[in-house]
């Protein structure tokens, strides 16, 4: 069976030839100039839409097609060329945009691409506006305007300089720069390298950086696993660093590799980050139900706060605001700090651990080492994407004795503190499950009891 175009809040994904033609990408650009004209405040004004890409070879192609529909329903565009997303969602408000469009498949292998979209604010639609949208999409009623009327293409190159500023600004350059932090970086040949090391020049670092041609041939697979970044915990030890940081291609997720070179995943960003913001000032911390108990112990030791919501960083996001959050995040290495974005960022995640480690003078190892240690396990379940919900359903009742929250697919809470976490993926055609544990064995007997389920299910 072909696999399906994959529509959601996160926006629209697929596969390069396959579901995602330049048709399609034309199409979606027109149904969210659609969307932004008729939300306008006033009619009379053109709204813009900044856009920028990864690394992708089809990304050129991808944009082209999504600004071709943008400028076909009468909104003008600015191309901001290959850029990360964080970098896009800087530059939708600092020019005053309606919206944003990044063309990404993020993580995803290279025959993916994608368009994700961002409002006024820097973040991605809420549910129902994505739904609206969708709607547009699904039903082609765009507002297609006249000859005279179409959207004007400009160019912008100014994302990498707002975007270091702004990081710059949320930490003590001279800190940094007095440890002389040797660096091991990799980018995966995405869009990450070149401000990243404009940044880590900035902040007084050594770097030495691997897979940082922007040619979005992937050097391995891109998601930043420890499988996956082997030449990177490699990089580490032979070139004797003070830590590794990967990205994947859009640079909006950081996994990070100690001083000897072993792999601490990317939950440990999200903790980190706000270890160091905690140490600062007290305050509330926002994440999902999927990340990691760690920033509960964290924000607990420092007397401050967690809100747990629904998967996807415009709901982490949106709680951030609407909480006054003074961090927040995902435990895919995704950190937001308001005062830069309101989206995950690996160069804040960059410079807040550098940060932390400036101001305690510790190691990598060291710091994680004053962190609880728990055991997580995930696992994919593929399934047919018209059936994801209603297998999703026969999960609720697989763990009787814990507490059962509802708000993202099922998070079973037990009485120790384990977790279990079962939801359909808004970007994979999969059931995602995610287990926390003190230790692998009972990990895995969580995993083991879901997949056995599944096994039932017809």
């Amino acid at each position: 069976m072909a696999e399906q175009l994959i529509i959601s809040v996160s926006g629209l994904r697929g596969i390069v030839g396959v579901n995602l033609t330049p048709a399609i990408a034309a199409e979606y650009g027109c149904a969210f100039g659609t969307f932004l004209k008729e939300g306008a405040a006033r009619s009379d004004v053109r709204p813009s839409v900044c856009i920028g890409r990864d690394s992708r070879p089809s990304g050129q192609m991808l944009k082209s097609a999504t600004a071709a529909g943008l400028c076909a329903v009468g909104v003008d565009v600015v191309d901001l060329g290959l850029v990360t997303t964080p970098g896009v969602s800087i530059m939708v408000t600092e020019l005053h945009c309606a919206g944003g469009v990044v063309i990404t498949a993020s993580h995803n292998p290279i025959q993916y691409n994608g368009i994700k979209l961002l409002l006024g604010n820097g973040i991605a639609p809420p549910v129902e506006q994505a739904e609206r949208i969708r709607h547009c999409f699904s039903q082609k009623k765009f507002a297609l305007v006249d000859a005279t009327e179409c959207g004007q293409v400009t160019t912008n190159d100014q994302t990498d300089a707002r975007h270091i500023a702004k990081v710059l600004a949320i930490v003590d350059r001279k800190t940094i720069a007095a440890k002389k932090f040797k660096v091991a970086l990799d980018s995966v040949n995405g869009a990450g390298a070149r401000v990243t090391k404009k940044l880590l020049a900035e902040l007084g670092c050594e770097v030495s950086a691997i897979n940082d041609e922007p040619t979005g041939v992937f050097a391995h697979p891109p998601e930043p696993t420890a499988e996956n970044i082997k030449s990177l915990r490699e990089a580490v030890k032979a070139n004797r660093t003070d830590v590794g940081f990967a990205q994947d291609p859009d640079a909006d997720r950081l996994a990070i590799v100690d001083e000897n070179g072993t792999y601490i995943g990317e939950e440990y960003t999200l903790a980190l980050a706000a270890k160091y913001i905690f140490s600062k000032k007290k305050g509330r911390a926002a994440t999902n139900l999927s990340t990691s108990r760690m920033i509960e112990d964290i924000a607990q030791e420092a007397g401050c706060q967690v809100i747990r919501t629904a998967v996807g960083e415009a709901n982490v996001a949106g709680a951030m605001l609407k909480h006054n959050c003074i961090i927040g995040g995902e435990g895919n290495g995704g950190v937001i700090d308001l005062r830069v974005c309101p989206v995950r960022d690996s160069l804040v995640g960059i410079a807040l651990v550098l940060q932390l480690m400036g101001q305690t003078g510790e190691t990598i190892s060291q710091l994680i080492g004053e962190i609880s240690r728990y055991y997580m396990g995930k696992e994919k379940l593929p399934v047919v994407p018209a059936a994801k919900f209603q297998i999703l359903e026969s999960f609720r009742t697989a763990f009787p004795d814990a507490r059962l929250d509802p708000t993202d697919g099922y998070r079973f809470v037990f009485q120790n503190g384990d977790w279990v976490h079962v939801r359909a993926s808004n970007t994979e055609p999969v059931i995602r499950v995610i287990v926390e544990a003190k230790d692998q064995p009972t990990a895995q007997e969580y995993i083991n009891k879901i997949i056995q389920a599944k096994a039932f299910i017809h």
